[in-house]
């Protein structure tokens, strides 16, 4: 009886064979490789950071050299459709342009340019352009004329920058006086025979 006994409980199944055989599966089973899905949210998380340093690290490259990539050839002072870059000192209509000339813009088109630019020394750059004699007024009206009186006029087609302040004044020199140069100064408001200072001028001549 004994016998019997122990030999019925050695062949007797366990409560866990039947499930494993063919029953309910163990957990693991269920959800497939163990951390399988801890592993993926890190990979995506890595994914995500390296994403973002990319892009951070593209705009950084965008805003250095935003300069070179949005103005013809890489010059700030150019402005868009030029087709001619100038020098780094500018001579314009046969002199350079005042040192301390400065919101200089550009634009260039079919062998004529356009330059505006803000300067105290507009007096020099005419008399050494040949705008006026060295022994004639800065007015005088052999030389030039008074342009509209707006607040605001306009540039030359193709040129950018900020627009010029009335009053104006314009040379539009002949003969020996630099021929084929145009240039408009902002007169003083308050005084008829004196520039705005710093005045705005804007000198057109033909590129050689």
């Amino acid at each position: 009886m004994s016998d019997s006994w122990r030999a019925g409980s050695e062949t007797r199944p366990t409560d866990g064979v039947g499930e494993e055989s063919g029953g309910t599966p163990f957990p693991e089973n269920v959800s497939g490789t163990p951390g399988s899905g801890a592993g993926l949210r890190r990979l995506l998380s890595c994914l995500g950071i390296v994403v973002l340093v990319l892009a951070a690290l593209a705009g950084g490259i965008v805003w250095l050299f935003r300069d070179e990539l949005f103005h013809p050839f890489g010059d700030v002072r150019a402005c868009e459709g030029s087709d001619l870059q100038l020098p780094g000192v500018i001579n314009a209509g046969g002199a350079s342009i005042p040192a301390d000339a400065s919101d200089i813009h550009y634009f260039t088109r079919n062998g004529s340019a356009e330059v505006s630019f803000l300067s105290s020394q507009i007096p020099d750059y005419l008399h050494r352009a040949g705008i006026i004699p060295d022994d004639k007024l800065l007015f005088d009206e052999n030389y030039g004329t008074k342009a509209v009186a707006d607040d605001e006029i306009e540039l030359p087609d193709g040129l950018c920058g900020s627009p010029l302040r009335g009053p104006a004044w314009i040379y539009q020199p002949t003969g020996t006086t630099s021929p084929g140069v145009n240039v408009m100064v902002e007169r003083s408001p308050m005084v008829n025979d004196l520039f705005r200072s710093p005045a705005r001028a804007v000198v057109t001549y033909n590129t050689p």
